[in-house]
């Protein structure tokens, strides 16, 4: 450690930058402490995240087992030239498990090892692999961000499956138990919200006492209330950044019948084969419905202007990034009570309108009082803008930084040596 900088080694075991918030979350935290004088350098596995200068990436490739265009592959002999590489191919071959975390959570021991005496802390996203197990042995102290118990998605999973579908769902997040195992072995735990952190001690047994709430931020220099940008009449922009149950979003299509004059405009990927696609077409909402990927920061920020309505109808959230990236751009939601989302958008009538989850009935009476009603939306707007002010990577960079000090004053305290 130099002077009051830290030396920050941020691991993610997947950062894709336009899908999902592991690699947002990664991308601006580590340009937060960067500008508070610490040096971070991410340790990633593929997709990798997109970082800002001053940051350093270090790519840990991997197998890419599950990528499009050519998802569950079998890789080549050649590739097995590792130990994690040939984790990754049999955890998942023979037990038919999500082999990433565990896979990558050797490489990064391994990558670690060679550098201990680079760095002051470790700080994993999410991954919580058995190969974390090791990096007390190098004298680092370790964190760990959890968004939320990924337990909670495979319930919500398992709720819509059965026969094989199931068994197959199952084994696959056979990875979970190891996430539990080793999120109770830690001395401290960040989380996104109040909610999360009640999940995490319940599903995953870590105790309360180990486990510190920093919220995520907004990017301000991308999201923020352009009166320049029309808005588009009956126009409803949605996230789905996986088009699993967790997400909800065939409860919204099924309330779309019911919401007369609007259109829906996905921000994400549907597979072709999702069950949500097929109820679009059943429903012949084809005409309704639009699909955006691949958008980037500016153009996401656009489309939340350009809508009437932004639509989170998630059965969980850990935190709900889009929610507060609508409410800087002075959109007014219609929301779930699901998770954090009370704790993001607060009461009922202030940024959202809140109604219970798996309820398209609700979703569809709540969006109709919205889309009508032009002084609500502004009313709405305006105070969504105002209390997205709150959410600052700023403030999620100093609080983060603090747990960091405190792990290695600890470490030091004990006699630790890096």
């Amino acid at each position: 450690m130099s002077g009051n900088g830290l030396r920050v080694a941020l691991l993610c075991y997947r950062g894709a930058p336009h899908c999902g918030g592991q690699g947002v979350y990664v991308r601006h935290l580590s340009r937060e402490l960067t500008a508070l004088g610490h040096r971070v350098e991410v340790i990633a596995g593929p997709p990798y995240p997109r970082l800002d200068r001053g940051v350093r990436l270090t790519r840990l490739p991997g197998l890419e087992l599950f990528a499009e265009p050519n998802p569950f592959r079998k890789p080549a002999l050649r590739e097995l030239r590792r130990v994690g590489d040939w984790v990754e191919y049999l955890d998942w071959r023979l037990r038919g498990r999500y082999s990433e975390p565990l896979a990558f959570s050797l490489r990064a021991l391994a990558y670690l090892r060679s550098r201990r005496h680079e760095f002051d802390v470790v700080h994993d996203n999410q991954g919580l692999g058995y190969g974390l197990l090791g990096v007390p042995a190098l004298g680092l102290p370790l964190v760990a961000t959890v968004h939320h118990p990924i337990t909670i998605d495979r319930d919500l999973t398992l709720q819509s499956a059965e026969g094989e579908a199931a068994r197959g769902a199952r084994r696959w997040y056979g990875f979970t138990a190891m996430q539990h195992r080793v999120a109770r072995t830690l001395p401290a735990v960040l989380t996104v919200s109040t909610a999360a952190r009640v999940e995490i001690t319940r599903c995953m047994g870590v105790p309360d006492r180990r486990i510190s709430v920093v919220h995520p931020g907004v990017d301000r220099g991308v999201f923020f209330v352009d009166s320049d940008v029309r808005r588009v009449p009956g126009r409803i922009v949605t996230t789905a950044s996986a088009d699993v149950p967790l997400k909800g979003l065939r409860h919204l299509v099924a309330a779309l019948p019911d919401v007369p004059d609007a259109e829906l405009v996905v921000v994400g990927r549907i597979s072709p084969t999702s069950p949500t696609l097929h109820l679009i077409s059943e429903l012949g909402l084809r005409d309704r419905v639009t699909v955006r990927t691949g958008l980037d920061d500016v153009e996401l920020a656009d489309l939340l202007r350009s809508a009437q309505v932004v639509c989170v109808p998630s059965l969980f959230e850990g935190f709900a990034l889009p929610a507060v990236e609508a409410m800087a751009c002075g959109t007014p939601l219609v929301t779930t009570t699901a998770g954090a989302l009370p704790e993001v958008v607060g009461a009922h009538g202030e940024c959202a309108l809140l109604v219970p989850p798996a309820d398209p009935a609700a979703l569809a009476k709540q969006l109709r009082v919205l889309l009508e009603d032009d002084v609500l939306r502004t009313a709405m707007g305006t105070r969504a803008a105002a209390r997205s002010e709150r959410f600052s990577w700023t403030a999620t960079a100093a609080a983060t930084a603090d747990v960091y000090r405190a792990l290695v004053h600890n470490n030091r305290k004990n006699g630790a040596t890096c």
